[in-house]
């Protein structure tokens, strides 16, 4: 009996390495299948990024071409204005001549105004005014400036010369005081007055415009004087200053 079944175990090893051979091949076809499953899920994953990727940059192009239309639609709608401005300048130019032949005239009958206005006027910054001036008697003869600039920069002159007849102003300088050179202190009142105070504040004037030539105050004036500057350095709040201003002519007043 012994003999009956080791025959009969011996008869089914090889059944049993066969059954075994095949659950591991079937086994090992599983798992190449579940790579190759994982495989094809990758690249399809992969493909769909990239068809989202072509989708947007199809949209891109798309609105970049839209956008590129409405520029050229702009662009050419500049072009055409730029064109009329050109014919515009073009018949502008024929007369340039016949402008400047005009203008040129002009200016200079404004620097020779403004010349003689500086010499009648109080005689404060006289080196920077007339620097000023000098600078544009040699700017009209510059052939390569062109007459818009020359004509800009006289209304410039004319506008700086206006705004001095508003503004305080106080600046240290020299002046002939009783014979002897000495440094004081300026103080103008827009163009109206001028004033000077040595440093000691001993000794004041002002301008007379009338005699051309410089004034002197009492000492009554020292104070005023000095408060008078110090506002127009904005050391002092402005105040109501006590100061002699030249007579109003019948012909002023009426005016």
């Amino acid at each position: 009996m012994r003999l009956v079944r080791i025959i009969l175990m011996a008869g089914l090893l090889p059944g049993l390495a066969l059954a075994q051979s095949a659950g591991e091949q079937a086994l090992a076809e599983g798992e190449a299948l579940m790579t190759e499953a994982q495989r094809s899920q990758q690249r399809i994953d992969q493909l769909d990024d990239a068809t989202r990727d072509a989708l947007n940059r199809y949209r891109n192009a798309i609105q970049q071409k839209d956008q590129l239309a409405d520029y050229n639609k702009q662009l050419a709608g500049m072009v055409e204005s730029q064109r009329r401005e050109l014919a515009e300048l073009q018949a502008q130019l024929a007369t340039i001549e016949e402008t400047q032949a005009e203008v040129m005239p002009l200016l200079q009958r404004m620097l020779s105004s403004l010349e003689q206005f500086i010499e009648l006027d109080v005689p404060f910054l006289l080196d920077e005014r007339t620097d000023r001036l000098e600078q544009l008697k040699a700017l009209m003869i510059r052939p390569e400036v062109t007459v818009a600039e020359k004509y800009r920069r006289v209304l410039e002159a004319y506008q700086i010369e206006s705004d001095y007849g508003r503004t305080l102003e106080a600046w240290r300088g020299s002046l002939d005081v009783d014979g002897s050179e000495r440094v004081v202190e300026f103080l103008r009142l827009g163009r109206l007055m001028l004033f000077y105070q040595t440093l000691d504040g001993h000794t004041q004037g002002y301008w007379d415009n009338a005699s051309r030539q410089w004034q002197p105050l009492p000492a009554s004036y020292n104070r005023t004087l000095q408060q008078g500057l110090n506002i127009a350095r904005q050391q002092q709040t402005p105040a109501l200053l006590r100061l002699p201003l030249p007579p109003v002519s019948e012909q002023g007043a009426a005016q």
